[in-house]
């Protein structure tokens, strides 16, 4: 029996468990002094192993502090999969009226640890995807938070849909902040205001007035500049692109590429939210493509581009 729990928890076991299965106190402490068990925190122990294994770490850690402790914070999310971290520090949340201090882990005391917002993986207690998001929403700057969101939804623990649901009502700390990323990350402006709001930026940055809606090399295309050449793509809730959608935006791209065009794609978010980035990556690429356009006098021309107008739906 020992050795089958032993085995579930990564090679760790409390002082508590085993007296549960029958050990004396006295046994334990003999079976400390001939090695076979190691200490890793005060009534915890590694068993007849040399080597801990990062969950045996944080099985061991949910044990040091109790019950009802869970992983929590960046180590469930390392568990989860969501983000890559270092094993250290160990981050454990535990009910409020507990306040364990084991060496090496962060404790995290909470006033309400639901059944809904507590999982398990590989036996180990663990916050759940949206209490994990959450808690990495009140450290991680935007980018690393957004990384962390498009792993989780790629991983099926959870859906953006859903999430923005479940936080609707959350008001733990970080709540609000992700229901911002969400919002700000699936923003979607209509046609009309896409093209009010972007030819402005592309002419601040010196490009010409674009086409729009045309058909480019068999595809719809949202700006396009013929001289350049240069395509330009918005992708609206960026979040939502399924497994299809990204294959199809990367065959248009790569049809585009393949006839000397450039692409550049930006989502509706960064032309509402960050027009001087978008300004300044335009003016970059235009510069560019116009140094490189001597070296490119006296190349083979390549066959003209399939242009039509697109018809509106």
């Amino acid at each position: 029996m020992i050795w089958g729990l032993v085995e579930r928890q990564h090679g760790v076991i409390a002082h508590r468990q085993l007296r549960a299965l029958g050990l004396s106190d006295k046994a334990i402490e003999h079976r400390v002094q001939r090695g076979r068990l190691r200490r890793l925190w005060r009534g915890v122990y590694a068993v007849g192993r040399p080597l801990v294994t990062d969950e045996g770490w944080w099985m061991a850690a949910v044990l040091a502090c109790g019950e009802h402790a869970v992983l929590s914070h960046d180590s469930a999310a390392a568990l989860s999969g969501v983000r890559e971290t270092g094993l250290w520090p160990i981050h454990i949340s535990v009910p409020r009226s507990r306040a364990p201090r084991p060496r090496g882990i962060v404790v995290h005391r909470r006033n309400n640890l639901r059944s809904a917002d507590v999982g398990e993986k590989l036996g180990i207690p663990l916050t759940g995807p949206v209490l994990t998001l959450i808690d990495l929403a009140t450290k991680l700057p935007d980018k690393e938070l957004e990384r962390a969101l498009n792993e989780a939804d790629k991983r099926d623990l959870v859906h953006l849909e859903e999430l923005r649901e479940a936080l609707e009502n959350r008001r733990e700390r970080g709540s609000r902040r992700l229901r911002r990323l969400i919002d700000r990350a699936t923003f979607v402006l209509t046609d009309t205001e896409l093209e009010r709001r972007f030819v402005p930026i592309a002419l601040r940055a010196g490009l010409p007035t674009p086409l729009t809606q045309v058909y480019v090399n068999g595809h719809r295309v949202d700006f396009y500049w013929p001289d350049i050449p240069l395509v330009v793509e918005t992708d609206g809730g960026r979040f939502h692109r399924t497994a299809l959608q990204q294959t199809q935006d990367r065959i248009r791209d790569q049809a585009h590429t393949a006839a000397g065009l450039t692409v550049l794609r930006f989502t509706h978010a960064q032309v509402r939210y960050e027009p001087d980035y978008v300004e300044a990556i335009l003016a970059r690429t235009a510069t560019a493509r116009d140094r490189a356009a001597p070296r490119a006098r006296g190349a083979r021309t390549r066959p003209p581009l399939r242009l039509g107008r697109a018809e509106s739906a």
